[in-house]
Parts: structure tokens; sequence; C-alpha cells
């Protein structure tokens, strides 16, 4: 579990290095911009809270992981672009799911989602 955790950290950390890609060419047609930079600024909050919980204790990180998904699930239900509310929504049920297995000290799921978020985000916003 121990690696996980660090695996974790790391996708974590490469996320918050790219969250700055989410918004990147964002500016199409209705409220796409504000609904990228809000996601961008879900996903800062998230890594800013995990890093907080102690590495060794993964069930700590249900919490922050079904927040973020419903925060996702939120902006999702407000976007006005079919591409970016499905990516949102597509996160946001990903997240769920993984908040179930991280609670019992399994982060692969978690790893791969947070992994994939900035692409699936940054292509949805782009």
């Amino acid at each position: 579990m121990g690696h996980g955790v660090i695996r974790t950290l790391v996708a974590g950390g490469a996320l918050a290095a790219s969250a700055a890609a989410l918004l990147a060419g964002c500016g199409g047609g209705g409220n796409s911009a504000a609904t990228c930079g809000d996601a961008k600024k879900a996903y800062e909050r998230y890594i800013g809270g995990v890093r907080a919980v102690s590495a060794a204790d993964a069930a700590q990180w249900r919490q922050p992981t079904e927040q973020l998904a419903a925060n996702l699930s939120g902006l999702a239900d407000k976007a006005s672009d079919d591409r970016l509310k499905s990516a949102l929504k597509d996160q946001a049920d990903k997240l769920r799911a993984a908040a179930g297995t991280v609670a019992t000290g399994d982060v692969e799921q978690l790893n791969a989602t947070l992994a994939a978020a900035p692409t699936a985000l940054g292509t949805a916003c782009g």
C-alpha cells in the first residue's frame, strides 16, 4: 500500500503542476472558461487538502475525494458545452468509484483517475 500512496502523491503533484493546462485554450462560447477555471480551482483545493493527510492512512483520502467528485458533478450540471459536461461527469464518476477503493487502502484507481485528469479536462477545455 505504501508505494501506491507514494504514486498517488506523485500523480497528485503532477496534477497540481499541470492544473494550469485545464485553462489552456479555454475561451469557447457559453460558460466554458469559467467552468474550466472552477474545475482547476477544485483540483487545487483537493491537492492542497490531501497533502495534509498522512500518506500512511489512505482511508483519510475518501472524504476529500468524494468532495472533489461532488464539486465536478456540480460543475458538469452547470456546463453549457456538451464535451466539457461529459468530461466533468466522467471525472466525477471515476473519482466516486476511486473514493470507495481508497478507503480500503487501494489507491490504484485513484492514481489512474488523477493521472488522466489533466489530459481529459485539458482536451475538453481546449
